[in-house]
């Protein structure tokens, strides 16, 4: 009952920022598992990558249809994520752990506070009124700042990814949220293959199926409640998920500790 609990909470909230901010599965389940169940962090990032692959693509798919994902010039930023995404994980050996970690947490709350504050973007940024060949380029750049925080924390870069998107690029938070799912099921997949091939995870089966289930529901949920809301509420709303999921993560954190 504990198992299913946790997973259930864990999965629900990570697949409503998944929907909802395009954020890692990963960043809400492997600390949670960590805390609750006491799991081991290899296996719990495992289990949070794997649950994002199928959230995130349906999530995309729901973004696609309703014409909220840059295909173009996401594929250009997701070559670029995948092959920065194996530096990464190299030089995380070196990398401050509980510093990066921090970062993470206040990153994702100051995100959120402004998404409330200011919750309709414009897109009027140089990336959007640039040339084609100017947006490739300054896309597969964004992509390799992406694919080392990949790499070096270990988890699918949505909160990166979303941040770069809207503040950097200047997407519309919609087709932010929508570029970002579809470039995370790739790094996810990625990612959960290769955290199965290197550990241990027959022992977490259960754990596994659970948060898959959960997170698919809740992303499916969100992302659908997403795309049928006005801009200003879909930024309040994006808002109050990172900052609420940054909250969680402080209180996670202190648990483990």
């Amino acid at each position: 009952m504990r198992l299913f609990i946790v997973c259930m909470v864990a999965g629900l909230t990570a697949g409503v920022g998944t929907g909802f901010a395009g954020l890692s599965a990963a960043t809400v389940i492997a600390p949670m598992l960590i805390a609750f169940m006491g799991y081991p962090w290899y296996e719990s990032v495992g289990i949070g990558l794997a649950s994002d692959v199928l959230a995130s693509a349906f999530s995309a798919y729901i973004y696609r249809k309703n014409g909220r994902v840059d295909v173009t010039n996401g594929i250009y930023m997701l070559i670029s994520v995948l092959c920065m995404t194996v530096v990464g994980s190299y030089f995380s050996q070196y990398m401050p752990n509980l510093q990066m970690g921090y970062f993470s947490i206040i990153a994702s709350v100051c995100m959120g506070v402004n998404f409330i504050i200011h919750p309709v973007r414009k897109e009027n940024s140089l990336f959007v009124r640039g040339t084609p060949q100017f947006q490739k380029g300054l896309s597969v750049a964004c992509g390799a700042v992406i694919g080392f925080y990949c790499g070096a924390m270990g988890v699918g870069g949505g909160m990166m990814m979303l941040f770069i998107l809207t503040a950097i690029l200047g997407y519309e938070l919609k087709t932010a949220v929508g570029t970002s799912v579809f470039i995370m099921t790739f790094t996810a997949l990625t990612g959960a293959v290769s955290h199965f091939y290197f550990g241990e995870i027959s022992g977490y089966i259960p754990a596994l199926l659970l948060c898959v289930l959960f997170t698919l529901v809740g992303a499916i949920a969100s992302s659908s409640a997403a795309n049928h809301m006005e801009p200003a509420k879909t930024g309040r709303a994006t808002g109050a998920t990172l900052v609420a999921l940054g909250i969680c993560m402080v209180f996670e954190t202190i648990i483990a500790d």
